[in-house]
């Protein structure tokens, strides 16, 4: 990782949602960092925590009444102590997200060139014709055929891949330092997946950008992070570069993450294998390592004491919240990735496997 300060430093964030049946805590005291011209892939499931995090670097998450503590630093700034008036400066400007639903995110009633040249004069004092042009700029720059046309077309006349685009246009109609990207490629087909990944990867290059993309998608993490976060239950369990954590994971959620995604030497018969279990709730979530319900490998004492992100050994930008110790974990995966299973790793290690995977209506989620 670069030893040059970060562009953004989120540390021990933490956010909660009061409601009826409780205190939600959405992120639990979260550490990250993004570097200029670097791409930061945040990865887990649903409910992990991901996007609420990233809606709090813009502070949308105030409005819907969240508790926020901890800071997040963006070139100099904590964002969490700036007013709604000093975010709004910010927000579109020098921090720009594109939202996971684009046909969503795009007003139906006004034409797309319209919402292009609002985002622009939002933050520069131009005149309409002149925030058009840039608008017809940006479509092309985002590869829109014909953009001068296309610049009058509304939402709905645009494909779904193109809605992503305009949104992408959108986002970088001020030149943002740093680019969140919340699930970019959800329900797009697979080679219009690779175009929007790829337009992501050259616009970084040409502007310098500083991208975090949000997905629970580890093919999309490969082809474009440098660094990973990999989320679980409002934590982050583990964190490196992204070659560290696809050579060498060291946490059982990831081993999990990357055992459910098919490759290509898998036999086509081969079944998947998904992570057993359900995510917890994070208005009474577990005690101890918040996955060890979950966990093949859980012992009895990591229901009690709660792990904190450590430097793996010999490998000091390798952080991971695993109580297991580090030479067992290695091995463990070495027969995980050998296509031994969790019950035949644990006992090639001589470790005793979690009860649920004798008695699976342990599991958290099983039916009775």
């Amino acid at each position: 990782m670069s030893t040059t300060e970060p562009l953004l430093r989120v540390e021990d964030l933490r956010v909660e949602f009061p409601t009826e049946d409780g205190i939600v805590h959405a992120v639990d005291g979260i550490t990250y960092q993004v570097h200029r011209g670097r791409t930061l892939g945040i990865v887990g499931e649903s409910g992990s925590g991901k996007t609420v995090a990233s809606l709090t670097t813009l502070g949308l998450t105030r409005r819907q009444g969240a508790r926020i503590s901890g800071r997040i630093l963006f070139d100099g700034r904590d964002l969490v102590s700036l007013s709604e008036k000093e975010l709004r400066s910010i927000r579109g400007n020098e921090i720009a997200m594109v939202f996971q639903d684009p046909l969503s995110s795009l007003h139906p009633f006004f034409k797309v060139g319209a919402q292009l040249v609002e985002a622009v004069r939002a933050h520069r004092d131009v005149s309409r014709a002149t925030a058009r042009e840039r608008a017809v700029e940006l479509l092309g720059l985002v590869g829109i055929p014909d953009p001068s046309r296309r610049v009058d077309d509304y939402p709905h006349e645009f494909s779904g891949g193109m809605r992503q685009r305009a949104m992408i246009a959108m986002a970088l109609a001020n030149e943002p330092k740093l680019l969140i990207a919340d699930e970019p490629t959800t329900a797009l087909d697979v080679t219009v997946q690779a175009q929007i990944l790829a337009l992501m990867e050259r616009l970084q290059r040409e502007l310098g950008m500083a991208i975090v993309i949000i997905t629970h998608d580890l093919g999309v993490i490969a082809e474009v992070a440098d660094d990973i976060a990999v989320m679980y239950a409002g934590r982050i369990v583990e964190t490196a570069s992204a070659e560290l954590v696809f050579a060498g994971p060291e946490h059982p959620y990831t081993w999990g993450l990357l055992k459910s995604i098919p490759t290509l030497d898998s036999p086509r018969e081969e079944d998947l294998v998904p992570i057993p279990g359900t995510p917890p709730s994070l208005i009474n979530p577990p005690s101890g390592c918040h996955f060890h319900p979950r966990c093949p490998y859980a012992q009895p004492d990591h229901s009690v004491i709660d792990p904190s992100l450590q430097p793996a050994p010999g490998e000091p930008d390798h952080h991971v919240a695993c109580l297991l110790e580090a030479e067992v974990r290695r091995r463990l995966w070495a027969q995980l990735r050998a296509g031994r299973t969790p019950q035949e790793a644990l006992d090639e290690v001589g470790l005793p496997a979690a009860p649920w995977l004798s008695d699976p209506s342990g599991l958290p989620g099983a039916r009775a």
